[in-house]
């Protein structure tokens, strides 16, 4: 079957937003400029009063006016009432706690659709496995990524993202919740591609702002998003992800946005660090989560459960050990230039 892309949709429904930071509220948007009824749920209370009153995100996004059906609350009860989808926009560190607090609310029939990108610390699962856990049962999923920043989704550029399901009917669902002339939406049936690609490009974004803040030039940024790119395939292969899902939107494509995109938070955070500043230093001015940080860890860690040598990924390793303070990253570099020579690829 084949969507069209229209401007509103002929039924709208009640839609969660769980989260109320950027992407969190550029998401609301896209849907409610469709005719959705958007509720987001927020943590404080000025922000939750400025969204209603004022129809601005006071924190994020503060510029953009809001949709008049896009609304704030602090309750979960309140905001997954009734709700035909559900939306996790929850930094990954974070969202098996929220869900596991609010497991009761979310409506069992209501498609989860996450579209946080990471690995979560203490189990090194992606959300296809957090999800289910956090809310004890088999809850319908989706998985939406691509390159796509909040801001310029505020701005109605053009941007295609990809939504993975084990359940076509659900995929195809949640493709008609959002497809609409500025946001094409395309259908995967490998959520485990989709979301390793969209995890794992967050510590190559890292390893390129590293890269610019030591003040190398393009030869070492295209070396180092190359080789990193390489890294994601090997890492997300071992992990179950097909090779195509990885070449897509959510892989390369995403990856491309973030390692090269002025908006990008992982990029950002890896060009401190290649300027000097701690770890700390640079987390401390942020008011939103750089995932790439915790999801070079997490890779670090998974490579090693899963017997992948170091010298598969090092990459990957050498920014875990410059966001640890393990080295500096001079001396990672110097390292990576360092390792003995093969050939490009084995085969």
């Amino acid at each position: 079957m084949l969507l069209h892309p229209k401007a509103h949709t002929d039924h709208p429904v009640k839609v969660a937003v769980l989260g109320g930071g950027s992407f969190g509220t550029a998401i609301a948007t896209v849907l409610a400029r469709k005719g959705h009824n958007v509720v987001m749920l927020v943590r404080r209370e000025e922000q939750c009063n400025t969204i209603n009153q004022k129809h601005h995100n006071t924190p994020y996004l503060h510029e953009f006016v809001l949709p008049h059906n896009v609304t704030a609350t602090l309750s979960p009860q309140q905001a997954l009432e009734n709700a035909e989808y559900v939306v996790s926009a929850i930094p990954c560190q974070h969202t098996f706690d929220a869900l596991k607090s609010m497991k009761d609310l979310v409506p069992p029939t209501a498609p989860v659709i996450s579209v946080s990108k990471g690995l979560y610390m203490k189990t090194l699962e992606m959300m296809c496995d957090v999800i289910p856990a956090a809310l004890e049962r088999d809850q319908p999923l989706a998985f939406l990524s691509g390159p796509s920043f909040a801001r310029e989704l505020m701005e109605k550029h053009p941007t295609t993202v990809v939504v993975a399901s084990k359940s076509k009917d659900v995929a195809l669902k949640v493709q008609d919740l959002f497809l609409s002339l500025d946001f094409r939406v395309y259908l995967s049936d490998d959520y485990i591609g989709v979301e390793v690609g969209g995890a794992l490009k967050n510590v190559v974004a890292v390893a390129s702002g590293i890269v610019q803040g030591l003040g190398f030039g393009t030869n070492s940024m295209a070396a180092v998003v190359t080789r990193g790119c390489g890294e994601l395939v090997k890492l997300g292969r071992a992990l179950g992800a097909q090779p195509s899902t990885l070449a897509g939107l959510s892989g390369y494509g995403d990856l491309m946005l973030t390692c090269f995109g002025s908006l990008s938070r992982n990029l950002t955070v890896g060009r401190k660090l290649g300027e000097g500043l701690t770890l700390d230093q640079i987390l401390q001015g942020m008011k939103e989560v750089a995932e790439g940080v915790y999801t070079a860890r997490a890779a670090r860690e998974l490579a090693a459960k899963m017997s992948i040598p170091r010298s598969e990924l090092p990459i990957i390793h050498m920014v875990a050990d410059i966001v640890d303070g393990h080295v500096t990253a001079r001396e990672a570099v110097t390292k990576l230039m360092s390792l003995p020579v093969s050939t490009e690829f084995s085969h």
